[in-house]
């Protein structure tokens, strides 16, 4: 449980809060260039709890593989 949530609600509850942060991350990448990917670990770094920071980090690391594809 996370803050009293079941994994699944919490994943539900927050799946647009971290695809906005994800998009704001990503959006940063052609600024930044090769700063970035080190500034955009510290970001993730800070977010709380670790089950959003990762939820951001998948839905960063999906925003990354369409782009290069």
């Amino acid at each position: 449980m996370i803050g009293g949530l079941s994994r699944a609600d919490f994943h539900s509850q927050n799946l647009d809060s971290a695809r906005d942060e994800a998009r704001r991350l990503f959006a940063a990448k052609a600024e930044l260039q090769r700063a970035w990917l080190g500034w955009v670990a510290a970001q993730i770094y800070t977010l709380r709890p670790a089950e959003y920071a990762s939820m951001v980090r998948r839905e960063l690391q999906s925003m990354q593989e369409k782009s290069e594809t």
